[in-house]
């Protein structure tokens, strides 16, 4: 089967062939008056500086962990550490890096573009934002997998490493690099997108009782560059990682579990049919011009689940070819169809809880009566209540994917090394998180539609366009918070799979290169103390990342305040804002606030090995697994509701625009943003990078631990 990964690079070319023309469409399009281009010109402007400072900073850690990483394979002969790990980082890195970065150059060429269009009709605004979307899907995918078949080519063919376990053990650490950087763009972005957010609403919706997107806000055009930044770069770079990990971890798990070549081709092809399939679907994509929310909801989703059921009927097909009755290709494909259900599902319980076009965020937007303080209680309460069907989804889908792909209750031998059957049935639960991501190329195109949309709107607030534009640009701002969210839950439902994936590459990696029976029960000390540690980690994590939104924002708010104060004729149009100064403040919070968090997922899971030993280690990964993704699932879905109950009060519900209902929301909205997009979706790349450096530093803790 070795001979068939070639079908990796003809996904790739697919992907970003498709990525090209869509991106080709969108160029294709006007971008508007000259004052929407030059608004459009000033949002492109503050996005790449920001970015060009963030790769800076992030280039120099990546420089002193690459020679950290480099040490430690040479010196110790590659016994501590494969000697492709550290040129992996490099390269995991630089694609992720990549990912975001070609999305966010197409965002801000697309959403004057999107305002234009939305002028002319509703659907004409919604396909070139999605249009826009497609781009980052489609390259994160292309780029994903051709990072995945370059590394299995040099290794295979260059260096002559025939042995697939030995592939897979290798290419399972690849995928660091890629997380760190997520990391890095997540968190950075995040700190941007939301300090800059929060201070332009304080100031200019609650207490000055200006619009959203008003250019007369100083920090509309950081708001504006936030978008770009954090929701697009950051997220790309997040999904790139997401999608890779997935791949690489069921490597391992497949060569292990004894299906060699066999194992490691599956998830490929699955990733390729996934990517012929997305493009499908997003022709498929389109809408009335009297839509209402729950019809551009259905346009969407059309898309997506005719994906995904395309992807079921190929991945019957790809299982049976490549794995045969030998081995068990019904079992193998029912855990793919579990990942694929299990994404859906997600994705329809994440709308339900976000969207206002149901009960939830209804009851969330009615709470306004009373005041900020029951939005608040609220919203709390709605996103801790959402958990349960996430967690229930994901439990089902990790045992069913188990059971079906040959696990047993035993687990381990009489000499206590996993039994055949156990690895068998992790196979399962890994090419589960494959089958969940298989579509992420139209998954993510809706859900990165949403930054481009939201804009959109601000961009024709600013520029004067009618009321009748802004309408349609608001309604697919609203449609993109709920998309935005539902691909937030993809990525925390995958990365959960993984992670757990990720754990047991862990424990047999450790394993195999002691002589010593490590005890990985519940009942071992080091493991239970490594799971508070892990728990710990999850809420400290949040902590700074809450922390860092909360010091960024109140610059901005100081700042907004004093040129309000200061500068003559701003509110009367007089004269312009120093647009300038609020994106010099969020650029050097964010760089200034984003590095402290990204250093714990490294510096933690290190330390608790040092100390506690392999065993503390793998308590660590189970507790941060566990308490992550239940924090992610919280706060991405109470965010998307409360901002979705703050446009549903804007759409003429509760009083409408500059009521006290709606200042009530905005108050909601603004605790929520961190949440959605700072602090949630980083979680989920936290997760798995503690289980990649885990994995990457085993060597490592194997030789020096204190207990």
């Amino acid at each position: 089967m070795d001979r068939f990964f070639w079908i990796g690079f003809v996904g790739f070319a697919l992907a970003i062939a498709f990525a090209l023309v869509q991106a080709k469409k969108v160029m294709g399009f006007s971008e508007g008056t000259e004052k929407m281009q030059k608004i459009a010109a000033s949002i492109r402007e503050g996005a790449n500086a920001y970015l060009k400072r963030q790769y800076t900073t992030v280039a120099k850690v990546f420089a002193v962990v690459f020679v950290i990483l480099l040490i430690i394979a040479f010196a110790s002969g590659g016994k501590m550490l494969s000697r492709f790990t550290p040129f992996a980082f490099l390269t995991g890195g630089i694609w992720s890096m990549l990912a975001g970065l070609i999305g966010m150059k197409i965002a801000t060429n697309s959403n004057a573009r999107t305002a234009q269009a939305a002028s002319e009709s509703l659907n004409k605004g919604l396909r070139v934002a999605f249009s826009s979307g497609s781009v980052m899907g489609f390259t994160v995918v292309g780029l994903g997998i051709l990072d995945i078949s370059i590394w299995f080519t040099l290794l295979y063919f260059a260096f002559g490493i025939t042995d697939p376990v030995e592939i897979g053990t290798i290419m399972v650490m690849n995928g660091m690099g890629a997380s760190f950087m997520a990391l890095f763009a997540r968190v950075g972005g995040g700190i941007y997108t939301k300090a800059a957010d929060v201070g332009a609403d304080l100031v200019g919706k609650v207490e000055a009782g200006i619009p959203e997107d008003d250019p007369r806000n100083p920090a509309t055009i950081a708001d504006n560059v936030g978008d770009n930044v954090g929701d697009v770069a950051g997220m790309g770079a997040d999904l790139y990682e997401s999608y890779v990990g997935s791949i690489l971890a069921t490597f391992a798990l497949g060569t292990v579990a004894g299906y060699g070549f066999e194992g490691i081709l599956l998830p490929v092809a699955l990733a390729f049919c996934g990517i012929v399939c997305s493009i499908l679907g997003s022709f498929l994509v389109k809408t009335k011009e009297d839509a209402t929310q729950k019809s551009l909801l259905k346009s969407l989703r059309t898309g997506t689940y005719v994906a995904a059921v395309l992807s079921a009927i190929c991945a019957a097909f790809l299982c049976y070819f490549i794995l045969g009755d030998a081995m068990n290709w019904l079992g193998v494909f029912i855990a793919i169809l579990c990942g694929l259900v299990g994404g859906c599902a997600i994705g329809y319980f994440t709308e339900y809880f976000t969207s206002d076009t149901y009960k939830p965020t209804q009851k969330l937007a009615a709470a306004s009566e009373t005041g900020s303080a029951t939005v608040i209680i609220g919203g709390l309460s709605l996103g801790m209540q959402s958990t349960l069907a996430s967690i229930l989804i994901v439990a089902a889908a990790v045992l069913i994917s188990y059971f079906a792909a040959g696990g047993t209750a035993t687990i381990v031998d009489e000499t206590g090394a996993f039994t055949q059957a156990f690895n068998q049935g992790l196979y399962g639960i890994g090419i589960a998180g494959v089958g969940m991501l298989s579509t992420l190329g139209i998954t993510l195109a809706t859900d990165a539609y949403g930054p481009v949309a939201d804009n959109a709107g601000g961009i024709a607030e600013m520029s004067g366009l009618p009321e009748e534009v802004r309408n349609r640009t608001d309604a697919l701002d609203s449609l993109g918070n709920t998309t935005a969210a539902t691909g937030k839950g993809f990525a925390i439902g995958s990365a959960s799979l993984t992670a757990l994936a990720l754990l047991v590459s862990y424990v047999n990696i450790v394993q195999e290169n002691t002589e010593e029976l490590l005890n990985f029960t519940l009942t071992s000390p080091t493991v239970l103390v490594g799971m508070f540690i892990g728990a710990m980690l999850t809420f400290v994590f949040s902590a700074f990342t809450m922390s860092a939104v909360q010091t960024a924002a109140q610059s901005i708010v100081v700042e907004v305040r004093r040129q309000f104060r200061e500068i003559r004729g701003i509110m009367e149009y007089e004269t312009d804002p120093d647009y300038a100064a609020c994106v010099s403040l969020c650029t050097k919070g964010a760089l200034h606030e984003m590095v402290a968090p990204a250093l714990l997922a490294i510096i933690v899971p290190i330390v608790t090995g040092l100390i506690l030993g392999p065993t503390g280690v793998v308590g660590l990964l189970g507790g941060v697994s566990v308490t992550g993704f239940a924090m992610a699932v919280f706060m991405s879905n109470a965010g998307g509701a409360w901002d979705n109950a703050k446009k549903y009060i804007e759409g003429g519900h509760h009083g409408g625009k500059g009521s006290d209902c709606h200042k009530a929301a905005v108050v909601g909205d603004t605790v929520g943003d961190p949440f959605k997009d700072t602090s949630g979706p980083s979680l989920n790349i936290l997760i798995k990078l503690c289980s990649t450096v885990s994995i990457v530093f085993s060597g490592l803790i194997l030789a020096f631990h204190l207990f």
